[in-house]
Parts: C-alpha cells; sequence; structure tokens
C-alpha cells in the first residue's frame, strides 16, 4: 500500500509539472523566425510612407500658395515680387491699394516638410506669365529629380 501512494503521488506530481511546462528552445526559434519573415514582409511596404506622405504635404502647400499667390494678384493686379515674395502674402506691400490679406492661414510663411524654405520666383523662368515655386525636396538642392514644382504636372 506504501509503494501504491508511492507511485500514486509521483504520477501527481508530473501531471502538475506537464501542465505548467514552458516552451522548448525549437518552439520559440520556430516562433522568432515567422515574426522576422513577417517583418521582412510589412516593414518595407510601410518604410516608403513617411517619404510619400512629405511629398504629398509638398504638393498641397504648392497647392495652397498657388492659390494664395493668385488671389492676391487678382485684388493688387501683379504677383508679389523681389526679395520679400511670399512674405507680401502674409503683411500688406506699401504700394498695395486693394490688397486683402493675409492670404494664408498661418502668421509665417511655413517650410517645406523637409524644413527647408519654398523658392519662390516671379518673373516665373518656367511660366513665363506667372511665378515659379518649388520645394527643393528630399535632398534639400535644386535638381536631382526630387523636386517639386509648380511648373511639372505635379500640383494639382
Amino acid at each position: 500500500m506504501w509503494q501504491m501512494n508511492r507511485i500514486k503521488r509521483a504520477t501527481q506530481s508530473r501531471r502538475r509539472r506537464a501542465g505548467t511546462r514552458g516552451f522548448t528552445l525549437v518552439e520559440l526559434l520556430l516562433v522568432l523566425a515567422i515574426l522576422g519573415t513577417l517583418a521582412a514582409i510589412v516593414v518595407p511596404k510601410f518604410a516608403g510612407r513617411s517619404q510619400q506622405a512629405k511629398v504629398t504635404a509638398a504638393r498641397s502647400q504648392l497647392a495652397n500658395f498657388d492659390i494664395a499667390l493668385d488671389s492676391f494678384e487678382v485684388d493688387n493686379g501683379y504677383y508679389p515680387q523681389g526679395a520679400e515674395g511670399l512674405q507680401l502674402l502674409l503683411t500688406a506691400p506699401s504700394d498695395a491699394k486693394d490688397w486683402r490679406g493675409p492670404y494664408l492661414k498661418k502668421t509665417t510663411i511655413p517650410l517645406d516638410p523637409w524644413q527647408n524654405p519654398y523658392v519662390y520666383t516671379y518673373p516665373g523662368q518656367y511660366n513665363q506669365s506667372g511665378f515659379d515655386l518649388m520645394s527643393m525636396g528630399p535632398d534639400g538642392s535644386q535638381g536631382g529629380g526630387d523636386d517639386i514644382t509648380n511648373w511639372d504636372d505635379n500640383v494639382q
């Protein structure tokens, strides 16, 4: 009988241990491999979204400037010129008769999404009957194929 109780207790002890058993190393490595594979597939798809969002934001801001500059021109008969350029959308020029600004909601001229100033030129080299407006894009320098401009059909 004493032997029988001892066997019974040993069996119960094994059952308790089996219920609290952890994962094996192989199981953990398999889960890590699956997670790594998923990350390798998913992360690249979302990595380019940040840059794409910045390009879209720059195009949107160029469109806002375009509307504000056209409003300025309708009210005053000319586009802003010289070093003040876009600043005249916020502060009235001394020679303006019908300035109805500010033409932008912000109190300062915003920088592009890469924290560089927008480049405004009037009269335009590319838009000869109007103005040229551009963001120099991610590289922060003119040229290189990443510029966002109002003369390439990308501001619509």
